[in-house]
């Protein structure tokens, strides 16, 4: 830490003057250049850089008219959740190949410059880090014991608005682990485990802003948290897995409970719901639609959420089979609705055909 700060505080400030980064463009140098204002970087540094700029540099670009929806099913490793917006088409949480579980994989189609197209997020965002720290060390002075973090902006579960994360870091212990320690009262602590590299994503982002073509921030005084280089890099903050309760959507997890699985055309086929309120109505038959999926033929549904559901065949099994996939399949559509099975009469030309 700089011996100008008082223990404790942090400094985060604005990197001005990264003109607009065109594909080949030499990063490394633009914020070498821009860092001179404010005296380089200094030892306990760490610089935040947007991965819009990264994308930029590298080139990672897709062509405008584009098909978005494939391209977001490209950038991703799976569908989380997944529903259908009124004239924007299908929007997707997915984890994306980058790491982090986000909308549209982190698709960018805003201030992407005079190259037009829509910006992806590089694959290995931590490799990408350490590439800008390594250059930025060897070939502009900057001192070895900084660190750099690429910032992207997503949602979180069970909180509105957008905040900054990290995708990508190099240098610093992207977790403050304090299970083993004690609080202020003296009672050990179990579980306390900070997102350091998140929380100093999200506060580079109050002087990075998004509508003032901020490219890059520094945040001053976290010495006591870098490392040499060597420890895990953001991507060790995705939870998958075992450790990640959420794997799916509450709708997803039901749909993929009976056969349809997010981000696949058995999904498009059963119907995806809306980001807008439904009726029962809707709900109602896509929950048919769902319980009928991949089953065998002969055997039909009737009714409707106001007077209930009726599933009939000759085959009691398949009608019975049925009958609770529909039980379930409105379960997860909120659908409250009661449904009775009929056993429809075979025909005469099934009587005259031998048992077995």
């Amino acid at each position: 830490m700089s011996a100008s700060l008082p223990v404790g505080t942090v400094q985060v400030l604005p990197v001005h003057g990264v003109p607009e980064v065109v594909t080949g463009a030499d990063l490394p140098a633009l914020l070498a250049t821009a860092l001179a204002p404010l005296g380089g970087l200094r030892e306990g540094d760490v610089l935040v850089v947007s991965s819009k700029v990264v994308s930029k540099a590298l080139g990672l670009r897709e062509p405008d008219g584009t098909d978005r929806e494939g391209l977001v099913l490209r950038h991703s490793r799976r569908v989380v959740a997944e529903r259908a917006t009124p004239g924007s088409g299908t929007t997707r949480i997915v984890e994306a190949v980058a790491g982090p579980v986000m909308a549209a994989a982190g698709l960018d189609a805003s201030n992407t410059g005079p190259d037009g197209g829509v910006l992806v997020l590089p694959e290995d965002p931590d490799a990408v880090a350490r590439d800008l720290h390594t250059v930025l060390v060897t070939e502009h002075g900057i001192p070895q014991q900084v660190a750099v973090v690429l910032s992207d902006t997503a949602g979180r579960p069970w909180r509105e608005g957008q905040t900054d994360l990290a995708l990508g870091s190099h240098g610093l212990r992207v977790l403050d682990d304090l299970r083993g320690g004690s609080d202020a009262d003296g009672r050990a602590l179990s579980v306390t485990a900070r997102a350091l590299a998140d929380e100093l994503a999200a506060a580079a982002d109050l002087v990075k802003g998004k509508l003032g073509g901020v490219a890059a921030a520094v945040v001053r005084g976290m010495g006591d948290h870098l490392d040499d280089g060597t420890g895990p890099g953001a991507r060790s903050l995705v939870r998958t897995g075992p450790t990640d309760w959420f794997g799916l959507g509450r709708v997803e997890a039901v749909r993929t409970a009976l056969g349809v699985l997010p981000g696949t055309g058995a999904a498009v086929d059963v119907g995806i719901p809306s980001v807008r309120p439904e009726d029962d109505l809707v709900r109602g038959g896509r929950a048919v639609r769902l319980a009928l999926h991949g089953q065998a033929p002969g055997v039909t549904v009737s009714g409707s959420p106001a007077d209930g559901y009726a599933v009939s065949s000759e085959d009691p099994v398949l009608a019975g089979r049925v009958a609770a996939r529909l039980e379930v399949a409105l379960a997860g559509e909120q659908v409250d609705v009661g449904v009775a099975v009929e056993l429809a009469a075979p025909s005469a030309t099934d009587d005259a055909v031998p048992a077995g």
